[in-house]
This record gives structure tokens, C-alpha cells and sequence, in this order.
């Protein structure tokens, strides 16, 4: 710190607080903050093209050089902000992760009935139908491939985590007499979530419905089915079987 008399002896001569020439004196820090802020917009915006491109081709496919010509850059600019494509994936899916879950322990942490609390998780999943739209797309195409590397073990962590909490609000229905019981948690909450997230293959963020409209829809759906009258047994009808034709490929297992 400055004191008074020496703060006098250097501007002696120049009361205007400029430097001997006349001119004013660089203000350092905002010049420092405008520049930081240039780069993190720079950035966002590499994030947000790569992530389209990603969601478009897979992740796989799409290349450094492909991700810079979206931007109009050189490949080699691409690296002054990451380090690689993967660091690129990575922030695309961290961020859609960290405010998915930053809304689900939310509405965890608010509280309410059973029924109130899985309406609010619904809600959640559906609202990030827009700003993340990309991501959900390379989790769904990208997400078996990428989790065998260390760096995004995160994403079986995080899904864990996920898979808990709607788990949780479904068994504490059931135990309070508010679900069914007939019904198997897990397979209830991929079912679910497996309905949302390919919701974003068809979803147009410009078109009449908003994503809270796709989740009242949902739920009024879910809830209260589409039957009217009192919930029976559904029959199924007897299989007719077939000889199997030479040229049907044999289905997959798991199918």
C-alpha cells in the first residue's frame, strides 16, 4: 500500500493522474477480465458446436478438424482451449449430469407425497430436454463406449446416483400405499426414464409444447393410464405360432 507521500511524488508534475506523455493509464484488470470473459464465451461456444456435432455423427466419428471448421477456426486453435476431443465430451456430459442431479436432490431435498415427489423428478428430466438436448443424444449413442475409459467413470457414478433416487421415491410409494406393489422399482424407473430420453429424437423446442406440457402429458398418462372404468386384467391373446422364415435374422438376446 501506497502511502500519501509517495503517491504525491509520483504524480508530481502531472496532476491528471496521465503518464508523461499525455496518455491515461491502462486499467490492467479490466482489460484482464474482458479478455477472460472472450475466452469463456469462445469456449461455451466450441462446447455447444462440438456437442451438435457429436449428437449429429456420434462421437466417434466426429473429428478435431470437423469440430474447428464448424467454428471457423484452425484445428490447431481448437487446442489452445482443450486439450483434446475428449476433454470436450467431457464437459458436455459433466454439465449435463451435475445440473440433472443438481435438480433431482432438489426436489429430493423439497420433499412431498410419493406421487408429488415423482411428478417433480418427471418435470426435471423433461426440462433438460432443452438445454441439453445434445447431450442426452450422445448418452443414449456414445454412452457404452465412452464409460470404459477412466476419465468418465463419473458416468456410471452419476447414474447410480440417479437411478437411487427415482428407486427410492418408488418404493417409499409402495410401502406407503401409494404405488403398487405388483410392480418392480428398477424396471418402473427405466422404463421411465428410457420414455423421456428418447422423447429428445423428436422433440422440437420451437414447435406448441413445451417440455412442462410433454410432462403433465406424461404423467397423466402414467398415472391414470389411458383405460376408462376400473383397472382389470388385461388379456393377451394366444400366440399363433409359425415356422420361422429362412431370410428373419435371429433376434438378438435381450430383445
Amino acid at each position: 500500500m501506497n502511502t500519501p507521500d509517495h503517491n504525491a511524488s509520483m504524480s508530481s508534475g502531472n496532476d491528471s493522474g496521465n503518464d508523461a506523455a499525455g496518455r491515461a493509464p491502462r486499467r490492467r484488470g479490466r482489460g484482464r477480465q474482458g479478455a477472460s470473459a472472450l475466452a469463456s464465451e469462445r469456449r461455451g461456444n466450441l462446447v455447444r458446436l462440438a456437442a451438435d456435432l457429436f449428437a449429429e455423427k456420434g462421437f466417434q466419428a466426429t473429428t478435431v478438424r470437423e469440430i474447428a471448421d464448424e467454428a471457423g477456426i484452425l484445428s490447431g486453435s481448437l487446442y489452445h482451449h482443450f486439450d483434446s476431443k475428449e476433454s470436450i465430451v467431457d464437459e458436455v456430459l459433466s454439465s449435463f449430469l451435475d445440473d440433472l442431479l443438481r435438480d433431482y436432490r432438489g426436489a429430493v431435498a423439497e420433499g412431498g407425497d410419493p406421487r408429488e415427489l415423482l411428478a417433480k423428478l418427471v418435470h426435471a428430466a423433461y426440462r433438460s430436454l432443452q438445454p441439453h438436448r445434445a447431450a442426452i443424444t450422445v448418452v443414449q449413442n456414445d454412452w457404452n463406449y465412452l464409460r470404459q475409459f477412466p476419465r468418465f467413470g463419473y458416468l456410471t457414478t452419476c447414474e447410480q446416483e440417479i437411478q437411487n433416487i427415482w428407486i427410492d421415491v418408488i418404493r417409499n410409494g409402495q410401502a406407503q400405499g401409494v404405488f403398487r406393489t405388483d410392480i418392480d422399482p428398477k424396471l418402473t424407473y427405466r422404463m421411465i426414464r428410457d420414455t423421456i430420453w428418447v422423447t429428445v429424437r423428436w422433440y422440437r423446442p420451437e414447435g406448441a409444447l413445451s417440455t412442462a406440457d410433454l410432462a403433465d402429458h406424461f404423467l397423466a398418462v402414467f398415472f391414470d393410464g389411458i383405460v376408462l372404468g376400473e383397472r382389470g386384467t388385461v388379456s393377451r391373446p394366444a400366440a399363433v405360432p409359425s415356422a420361422p422364415s429362412p431370410t428373419t435374422p435371429t433376434p438378438l438376446a435381450g430383445t
